[in-house]
């Protein structure tokens, strides 16, 4: 974690982006972090190696890229796991280009628990970049066992709505991980912070750091014949803004 902005801020801001002109807009809002991905209607898939090279290329802010090969589950078979590592790999070799900062990923076993061996490879091909545990664990059996587990593979941040649709419903969960947390691990709040709630995302779960798209519907031109007017969601400087502000706010009032 990049303790330089840690300490400029009451709390980290990530922005999930899946375009170059979403990373712009990151940087411009005043994002500490972007996290790149491809298919965020999917929840976030890995992106393209052209991606991840003009954007490290292309922006200052540090990135973490997405290790996911496909959407649904987080159980992946012997081929899937494969693909992931070869991920990896392809972006550790991007390490001295920009300002690469690690990986997100997370897998989980058929009964809902973390895969540890599974885990602890990547983390392991991963080094010395650093890991972030994405959503899984929210659909993980246990969440509090599992942060444990996730601790002991190696990450050094989860990512979590606290097991809700969005953060703000998960608000307990996130406390208490935060709780259990106690320091040895970052808890980053996500799915639905926006503007209006990030200040008490921050005072009512003790997180350090919050993750959003901050994005807004835009057309996305012409549609193929028989498909209905097609829309997408992308960064916006603005937004990304307004929650810089927000979390700003928040620490003149503590």
């Amino acid at each position: 974690m990049n303790q330089r902005l840690m300490n400029a801020h009451p709390a980290l801001l990530e922005i999930c982006v899946e375009s170059f002109a979403g990373a712009e807009a990151a940087e411009a809002g005043g994002a500490d972090r972007i996290e790149l991905c491809s298919a965020l209607s999917e929840g976030g898939l890995t992106p393209s190696y052209g991606s991840i090279v003009q954007i490290l290329r292309g922006t200052s802010i540090p990135v973490m890229v997405m290790i996911r090969p496909r959407g649904g589950s987080f159980s992946y078979s012997d081929r899937e796991l494969d693909v992931m590592m070869t991920d990896v790999r392809h972006v550790c070799s991007l390490s001295a280009i920009g300002s690469l900062e690690g990986i997100v990923f997370g897998i989980l076993d058929d009964s809902g628990r973390v895969d540890v061996d599974r885990c602890k490879r990547l983390v392991d091909a991963a080094y010395p970049l650093s890991c972030t545990f994405h959503r899984a664990i929210d659909v993980a059996s246990h969440p509090l066992e599992a942060l444990e587990t996730i601790v002991g593979c190696g990450f050094e941040r989860i990512l979590t709505s606290g097991q809700a649709p969005s953060a703000p419903d998960g608000i307990d969960t996130i406390r208490k991980l935060v709780e259990q947390a106690s320091g040895r691990i970052s808890i980053m709040a996500g799915a639905g912070v926006r503007p209006d709630n990030a200040a008490d995302m921050i005072r009512l779960t003790g997180v350090t750091e919050l993750h959003s798209s901050a994005s807004v519907m835009v057309d996305n031109g012409p549609s193929l014949p028989g498909e209905e007017a097609r829309t997408r969601r992308e960064t916006s400087a603005e937004q990304v803004g307004a929650l810089r502000q927000a979390i700003e706010n928040c620490q003149k009032v503590g």
